[in-house]
């Protein structure tokens, strides 16, 4: 790979799949985050679709049928391939592990079993600032193909294809225009990095690193492990969110 070429991945804003635990209790507020699938290659097409909900009264004023009344919006439901490729170190459980991973979104999470309504875990699929497809969402299939194994046995490439449906829950306006912050650049983290230290570069004010967190879905804001990517929020959008200054 030439120099030009890697330093372009750097900047690629990638696909990815944050799985967390289902709510506790009556919430509607998804848990703390589980794991993450990282799409090593952008989906090369999508299917989104949503529907509208009507129900016909009957009425005899009507001479071409029923009047129809709605009666609510369908959940969203997306279906999207994750194409995983490990054939350049043919000794990695990388593509075994990131199937698994996704198999477990339709178990339910160990942590769900004690409260009264067991869950499989919660996800939320997003790619950096095309916030149609930015949901909450239950995973309702996984179906793989794998078409390489090492020698041992060990599955080295797979595609899965994912099919997702809407939580509807209560969603946080953060940019009154759109209700998502878009993206501005990608950056990846590096030691010595922290979320203040990348507000302060960003906006001029450090403590805006609650925006970096929310668009990146960080519980934890001390830790950031070198090498993650952050999506990094247009600073208008911060603004006029009104995020403190």
């Amino acid at each position: 790979m030439s120099p030009a070429m890697g330093g372009a991945n750097k900047s690629l804003v990638r696909a990815r799949l944050a799985i967390h635990h289902p709510p506790s209790g009556s919430s509607r507020t998804m848990g703390g985050r589980i794991g993450e699938v990282e799409f090593q290659f952008n989906p090369h097409q999508m299917e989104l679709s949503r529907s509208a909900s009507w129900h016909a009264q009957r009425a005899v004023g009507f001479d071409r049928g029923a009047q129809q009344e709605f009666s609510g919006a369908e959940p969203a439901s997306l279906s999207v391939e994750v194409f995983l490729d490990a054939s350049a170190t043919p000794g990695s459980p990388r593509v075994r592990r990131q199937v698994e991973k996704l198999l477990s979104c339709c178990e339910v999470d160990p942590q769900s079993l004690p409260t009264n309504r067991p869950s499989p875990p919660w996800v939320r699929f997003s790619w950096g600032g095309f916030s149609t497809v930015q949901f909450t969402a239950y995973v309702e299939s996984v179906n793989t193909t794998y078409s390489l194994f090492s020698p041992t046995g060990e599955p080295l490439r797979a595609t899965c294809r994912l099919s997702l449906r809407e939580i509807p829950t209560p969603t946080k306006g953060q940019n009154p225009t759109s209700g998502t912050l878009r993206t501005q650049r990608v950056h990846r983290v590096v030691a010595g990095d922290s979320l203040p230290s990348l507000a302060w570069r960003e906006y001029g004010a450090a403590t805006r690193w609650r925006a970096i967190a929310e668009a990146n879905d960080i519980d934890d804001p001390m830790r950031l492990r070198p090498g993650t990517e952050l999506l990094l929020p247009m600073a208008d959008d911060i603004r006029r969110g009104g995020s403190p200054a």
